[in-house]
């Protein structure tokens, strides 16, 4: 006979069940724990479940199978995928944006493996429609990894997105604006030191063209990952895009400028903390903010410009393109040589680093424009 009822086990929770039989065998179901089922909520399950049972279905099993069901949908499997990367703070947040802002609402609830070209096509179609490209682009593309880790774990027969290659707009390449011409860097390096907005970004726009490393690198630097006496700043491989370890050989100016900053912020754990609490560095717009308050539009220069500022001079200046190219802290496509790369050169981006320093002190300061080469 079904029935329903509280059980009290030792612990002293309050546990609803429903008793049946199927195919002659004694079952159990869970209903709930007390109070957060209600005794109104439990007669309701029950009755539930009675109903299939009259109808020769096990609610035990029926269960189980909606369980596998959610387990199979799109939004699980993405989730899965995206807890398997290891992916750097900032990508991980961009990645878990795109996926609720744009792909879930579209596809999340569908089984993946009844998913068609079709449907992703939908959504492309609609983020094209707004003028998103570039979303969609990273949409189809955050699809189709998802879908490739589903067929590698046997939960779905292909990926989708293969016939839609060409099927939207492109998005025009957008490069990020940067000065690089001596004269107009020179006025820029003027311009950063009269910001007055505020010492901890006014800190920050000046090591940017100083250390060029990524925006996000910067804003998180803490200062146990910096030693000015021994000038060098290390920063940790997941903080880094490319998930490497990374050393900066910080210049004269550099620990100059750090240990004027050092007295406001110094006791805390962010170089650049942000102004409302110690506990979170900076924002990403802070020094974008700056620029703008400048007369800098993001026509003009952005705050990850100062990366290709540097790259474009220093190989103007006959620097070699692997000392320049470990120093932007990109990968080498040889693995072998990309591992022990991530040691080399450091002799050689030491005098590199302070030289580009000392370049730039005299564009600031007005002195002869044309590159001069340093050798290393």
């Amino acid at each position: 006979m079904a029935r329903g009822y509280a059980w009290v086990p030792p612990t002293g929770s309050r546990l609803w069940r429903f008793r049946y039989r199927h195919n002659g065998k004694a079952r159990m179901l869970s209903l709930g724990e007390w109070p957060g089922v209600s005794l109104a909520e439990a007669r309701e399950r029950r009755d539930e479940a009675r109903a299939l049972v009259a109808q020769g279905i096990d609610p035990s099993a029926e269960r189980r199978a909606a369980k596998d069901a959610d387990a199979l949908t799109f939004e699980a499997i993405a989730c899965e995928w995206i807890a398997r990367q290891d992916l750097a703070p900032a990508t991980a947040k961009k990645h878990h944006w795109l996926l609720e802002r744009h792909v879930l609402p579209a596809l999340g609830a569908k089984p993946i493996a009844s998913i068609t070209a079709a449907d992703v096509l939908a959504m492309l179609q609609a983020l094209e429609g707004r003028g998103l490209l570039e979303t969609a682009m990273r949409a189809r593309s955050m699809v189709s990894c998802v879908f490739r880790h589903a067929v590698s774990t046997l939960r779905a027969p292909g990926d989708p997105t293969v016939a839609l290659r060409g099927a939207i707009k492109s998005p025009k390449v957008r490069h990020h604006a940067a000065v690089t011409d001596p004269r107009q860097l020179g006025d820029l390096l003027r311009a950063l030191w009269t910001y007055r907005g505020g010492f901890v970004v006014a800190s920050a726009l000046k090591l940017a063209p100083l250390v060029f490393v990524r925006p996000g690198e910067l804003r998180n630097a803490e200062w146990q990952e910096i030693d000015l006496d021994a000038a060098t700043w290390c920063i940790p491989a997941h903080k880094m895009k490319m998930r490497q370890a990374h050393i900066v050989p910080l210049s004269t100016q550099v620990v100059a400028i750090l240990r004027e900053l050092e007295p406001l912020t110094g006791r805390g754990q962010y170089v650049f903390p942000s102004p409302r609490t110690p506990r979170r560095c900076m924002s990403e717009n802070a020094t974008t903010a700056a620029l703008r308050a400048l007369g800098y539009s993001g026509d003009t220069m952005t705050a990850h410009g100062f990366r290709s500022t540097a790259s474009t001079l220093l190989h103007e200046q006959g620097y070699p393109s692997d000392v320049i190219e470990r120093q932007l802290a990109h990968r080498e496509s040889n693995a072998v040589k990309d591992a022990y790369n991530r040691a080399a050169h450091l002799p050689e981006r030491v005098k590199m680093m302070q030289a580009w320093a000392d370049y730039l002190d005299g564009l600031r300061k007005g002195a002869d424009v044309v590159p001069i080469r340093r050798g290393v």
